[in-house]
């Protein structure tokens, strides 16, 4: 079994659970940008948690499966066409040999996820098929014409998971929860202040390795510079200028700039959904 593909959009990459246990040789785990869309997705097809699937940046993804195959589309609005016919909210479908499917551009979100029975079987890099795009590593970005194996699809039938209509961006007027620290004694008491109290913008310049944000700068009680040290998904970062950084899925191993800050595991799920200009606050997670 085999999907081709005709268009990929602005951004399409291979993602699964990522390539942990590699940070002694520099190298980050990766993986899904948004982790509970792709979860769910593979969920909803009954394939294992660590099968592989397309995740795709604002939509525009076309392709051809080339024999009858079990997909479903996770994380925003956007709808996964079949043939002409256009299939409901995380609903799983049955796609004829030779369908064409297609994914439109979201109108709320930013990353979706399509999921095959079966899972995307390219060949792993150092044990997981994630292209990580800040090292290169991993499988290349599907081009048109490319032809992409799908894997054997697991005994059973469907998978049993829930679909979630979410809504892919944070909700109105509901704040991002973070822990604090753990580099919070670089800063000072206004900064931690203003991280809770404060709106801050999503730039233009992030991407799936960094969500950069704007704002009232994070001022910092000390101006010595931090040795670089292991950052994790999620973690705020604040360069000199106070501008805050949310790491994501394809951040580095180490970082040099102090931490005030690491989102939730949900709420840097919702990080991964958030478009340029897209309005953020935070608020402490409870307990």
């Amino acid at each position: 079994m085999t999907v081709t593909v005709l268009r990929p959009g602005p951004l399409t990459v291979l993602k699964d659970r990522g390539r942990a246990g590699h940070a002694g040789q520099g190298v980050a785990p990766s993986g899904a940008v948004d982790r509970s869309a792709r979860a769910r997705a593979n969920a909803l097809v009954g394939n294992s948690p660590d099968a592989a699937v397309l995740e795709c940046t604002l939509g525009g993804l076309r392709v051809r499966f080339d024999s009858p195959a079990t997909a479903v589309l996770t994380g925003t609005d956007a709808v996964l066409s079949v043939g002409g016919d256009h299939a409901g909210v995380e609903e799983v479908v049955e796609v004829p040999a030779g369908a064409e499917v297609t994914v439109t551009m979201p109108r709320r979100g930013l990353r979706s996820y399509l999921a095959v029975r079966g899972g995307f079987a390219v060949p792993p890099v150092l044990g997981s098929r994630s292209t990580d795009r800040l090292t290169g590593i991993g499988p290349p970005r599907p081009a048109a014409g490319d032809v992409l194996p799908i894997g054997t699809a697991p005994p059973g039938g469907r998978g049993t998971g829930t679909a979630s209509a979410r809504g892919a961006t944070p909700p109105a007027g509901e704040p991002w929860e973070v822990d604090i620290g753990p580099r919070d004694d670089w800063f000072t008491a206004v900064a931690l202040e203003t991280l809770l109290s404060a709106e801050f913008t999503v730039s233009p310049a992030s991407d799936s390795v960094g969500l950069r944000l704007t704002g009232p700068a994070l001022s910092r009680s000390r101006t010595a510079e931090l040795p670089s040290e292991g950052v994790v998904r999620g973690a705020i970062q604040v360069p000199p200028d106070g501008q805050p950084i949310i790491f994501q899925s394809d951040h580095p191993v180490t970082g040099g700039y102090p931490v005030i800050a690491v989102l939730t595991p949900a709420a840097a799920d919702l990080a991964a959904q958030a478009r340029p200009g897209a309005k953020v606050r935070f608020a402490v997670a409870p307990g």
